[in-house]
């Protein structure tokens, strides 16, 4: 138990040194609990394979947009790690403005996977939604928000999953745009919204529909 305090002490050293800024506050502890009966554990070579892999996998962004400078176009991430019953599970996220980068990274990361010896399963994913500045629906919604608010609009393309790329999948070239209330820290716990936005737009969202063509 010594031993295992002192890896675990050195760790949390090396830890807080590289995340000092993100996570100020990260504390990693040791509990020893009298109550947990002995089990079987994952044998050493199953561990070895395991590391390797998770080791072997990309992790973060893979390409910049060439467009939009500052854009993250594609990415893909470590997600969710498993252990049940005689099976360790590893679940993976991909992301992109381009199908068929989607599919590269998809490849790629699927490679890794078999040299490790595990078995590959792909889900339907999230369809990328490629940024057309040159929008006639972006066009429309700039010059109502000049009218509206007497400033100019920041236009902004982002690096998420939106139901716009599922729409576009469904029906192919059509010309859609992505704006709402201001919300910060989305799918967290501290999710906020700023109320004062969402009469904002609401009457934005009627001036557009008023104004269109």
């Amino acid at each position: 138990m010594s031993q295992a305090k002192k890896v675990v002490a050195a760790y949390q050293h090396t830890a807080k040194a590289e995340l000092a800024s993100v996570e100020p506050d990260l504390a990693i502890e040791l509990e020893v609990r009298k109550d947990v009966k002995k089990g079987k554990v994952i044998k050493k070579q199953l561990q070895a394979l395991v590391m390797k892999t998770i080791s072997g996998l990309p992790h973060g962004v893979i390409k910049m947009s060439a467009d939009i400078p500052g854009l993250v176009e594609t990415s893909t991430n470590v997600a969710v790690i498993r252990t049940e019953k005689g099976k360790i599970s590893l679940i993976t996220s991909q992301r992109s403005s381009v199908a068929s980068e989607i599919l590269e990274v998809c490849q790629m990361v699927g490679y890794v996977f078999e040299l490790g010896g595990a078995k590959v399963e792909r889900n339907e994913g999230y369809p990328g939604w490629k940024p057309n500045l040159a929008s006639p629906i972006l066009k429309q919604a700039k010059a109502t928000y000049q009218a509206l608010y007497g400033k100019e609009p920041a236009v902004k393309a982002i690096h998420a999953g939106l139901e716009c790329g599922i729409i576009g999948e469904k029906y192919p070239g059509m010309d859609m745009v992505s704006f709402g209330p201001t919300m910060q820290a989305v799918h967290s716990p501290d999710e906020k919204i700023y109320i004062d936005t969402v009469d904002k737009f609401w009457r934005f969202l009627l001036a557009i529909l008023k104004n269109a063509n």
